[in-house]
């Protein structure tokens, strides 16, 4: 199936996370997109308000296609971090702290790239390998 608005998240496969880290990394990477597009409302601080462009809107209310796929080093990951940024694509990127493995040492894990739409964030990422 092809989709035209998307999400990409990158995991690193060279960290060894165990699947329940590698799941909870790429959530955090997803989901910081739309939270660092937010803030809490002037209005009312009960409520957050994310500014939403388009490719937003169309995500969040269609497919909410999310494609998961891997880099081999942190180089890679803050090289597509860098690429998505300078695109000008939704992007995250994740440091994780280091408490539950990493031997308590911060260390970068997943990026997540858009929602938006899927030919721009291919450009950067449709080389990977799936996860």
């Amino acid at each position: 199936m092809s989709y035209t608005v998307k999400q990409v998240i990158i995991l690193r496969k060279d960290l060894n996370m165990r699947k329940g880290k590698m799941v909870a990394q790429g959530a955090h990477a997803s989901m910081a997109v739309l939270l660092n597009a937010g803030e809490v409302s002037d209005r009312d601080d009960s409520w957050f308000e994310i500014s939403m462009n388009d490719d937003m809107k169309q995500w969040l209310t269609t497919s909410f296609a999310k494609i998961c796929v891997s880099v081999n080093s942190e180089e890679e990951l803050h090289n597509l971090y860098r690429q998505a940024t300078k695109a000008g694509l939704p992007a995250s990127i994740i440091k994780d702290a280091g408490f539950t493995e990493f031997n308590g040492v911060p260390t970068y894990t997943a990026v997540a790239i858009g929602p938006a739409k899927a030919v721009e964030i291919d450009l950067i990422t449709g080389d990977l390998k799936l996860l």
